[in-house]
């Protein structure tokens, strides 16, 4: 077993080379415009090459570092105690930001953040609250509606697949999102969920979507980071369709895959560490979406033509009305994603 003294020193190396890479006039102690620079740290639940979740905020993080000058640290965690054993050591350091990537991170990110007053804690796909920690709720169920139109207009065998790492409580409301938007343009669209067990397994990942294929699914909607790449290459090779999510797969398997459920983590990133840097920061639900063009539907231009032109017209319809706050047909999954509670101010 590794030793906590161990594991503190590891951080500790993590970080300093880290700031290393970004060694010149950007990580002074001050940017060109006299603000304070950032000290941001990113736990990931998983491999930063998995061209998905975790990847994606990786380049958020070096997209602080190349536009705020902000120093970074990044390191992958598995377990819950990890989780909180990095909160605690990254606070103990004095970074100005932590964030958790992932809803799994709200309990650690509850529990460490009163000890850290000066530190900002994050935590992605959350809901969690306090003065010093924040939950960012991408609405992810909204491009996933209208995914799933594009999935029920073309399927020919009316059953679509469903495949993720685990079952977490915003995985399962874009999963129903999807299913809505399926059925609303076509009603006998049948809906096969399947969990893989872990985010990492590509094999798995591969014979899930099989097992799907065998059923008679021709599209997948995974939602299942390094392991989603298995996904793929089962769809490539029995010629059904998938989508992408998190960041944009569409050149990934740029045959197989009809479009991307895009969440834009390079952009909420920049969004929340400039109002980090400004001052602006306080703990609350943020929330991230179409509206906010961090949420999107990119649809793959190379498999434009398999697409009914009613079926783009109508999920562009349904984009509108998400841009505009007029799309009310996900409330309720909205609601039922939160379940964590405030906690009490920092000492």
């Amino acid at each position: 077993m590794i030793s906590k003294t161990f594991r503190a020193l590891a951080l500790a190396t993590a970080a300093a080379a880290a700031s290393a890479c970004g060694g010149d006039s950007k990580t002074s102690a001050a940017d060109s415009t006299g603000a304070p620079t950032l000290r941001v740290a990113l736990l990931t639940p998983g491999p930063i090459s998995d061209k998905s979740w975790n990847g994606g905020a990786y380049d958020g993080l070096t997209a602080l570092r190349d536009s705020l000058g902000a120093q970074i640290s990044h390191i992958q965690t598995k377990t819950p105690a990890e989780f909180e054993e990095n909160f605690r050591q990254y606070g103990a350091q004095g970074y100005t930001v932590v964030v958790g990537h992932g809803f799994e991170f709200q309990d650690a990110a509850t529990r460490v953040a009163p000890s850290y007053p000066k530190t900002n804690y994050i935590v992605t796909s959350g809901r969690v609250t306090g003065p010093n920690l924040a939950g960012v709720a991408f609405l992810f169920e909204e491009a996933s509606y209208q995914a799933g139109m594009i999935a029920g207009a073309v399927t020919k065998t009316n059953k679509l697949g469903l495949i993720a790492g685990t079952e977490l409580p915003p995985v399962k409301a874009s999963f129903e999102a999807f299913a809505r938007g399926a059925k609303a343009v076509n009603p006998k669209v049948e809906v096969i969920t399947s969990y893989i067990g872990n985010w990492d397994d590509v094999s798995a990942g591969k014979e899930q979507a099989l097992a799907q294929i065998a059923r008679g699914v021709d599209i997948i909607f995974q939602n299942a980071d390094a392991a989603g790449l298995g996904i793929f290459q089962a769809a490539k090779e029995k010629k059904v369709y998938a989508f992408g999510t998190n960041a944009n797969q569409n050149a990934v398997a740029p045959d197989v895959i009809l479009g991307s459920v895009v969440i834009d983590l390079p952009k909420a990133f920049m969004l929340l560490g400039r109002e980090v840097q400004s001052g602006a920061f306080k703990g609350r639900v943020i929330s991230l979406g179409v509206k906010e063009d961090v949420v999107r539907l990119v649809l793959n231009p190379a498999l434009s033509a398999v697409i009914p032109a009613t079926a783009m017209a109508a999920s562009d319809s349904v984009g509108t009305l998400l841009r505009t706050g007029t799309f009310d047909a996900l409330k309720d999954l909205t609601v039922a994603a939160d379940s964590a509670k405030p906690i009490a101010p920092a000492k």
